[in-house]
């Protein structure tokens, strides 16, 4: 159960339109020139923006995983140890902060291609 810095940015590149940055010692994850996420490649940790209640839940389930990064109005970012999570989890937890952050109408059309891609799995599973 470990997550690459390589994996991770895989799993970037299927959500739409984000933009990464350098800031330094870390990447900046963004969608429309909005934050939601942080990438520390030497620490091998990312900050993902969530609710206040699944920043609170995470942490108190795992704190070896996930700790409190800060909290910004109601949202409350987590830090993620990528060496201490599955990629499963990973990729729902980073699809939740680019959806909290993205333009409605792309959250959208995002979320209507992976439900038409899940259904056409489904129909070719019972095949």
């Amino acid at each position: 159960m470990a997550v690459s810095v390589d994996e991770f940015l895989k799993m970037l590149a299927g959500l739409p339109e984000v933009e990464q940055s350098d800031g330094g010692g870390w990447v900046s994850l963004k969608v429309h020139d909005k934050g939601f996420g942080y990438l520390w490649e030497e620490t091998q940790t990312v900050g993902l923006k969530q609710t206040l209640e699944e920043q609170m839940a995470l942490v108190a389930e795992r704190p070896e995983v996930f700790e409190v990064q800060f909290t910004a109005g109601r949202f409350g970012w987590v830090v993620v140890h990528l060496t201490k999570i599955d990629a499963d989890e990973l990729a729902e937890l980073v699809t939740e902060a680019w959806c909290l952050t993205a333009p409605a109408q792309l959250v959208d059309a995002y979320e209507a291609g992976h439900a038409l891609l899940s259904r056409h799995r489904n129909q070719e599973s019972l095949r």
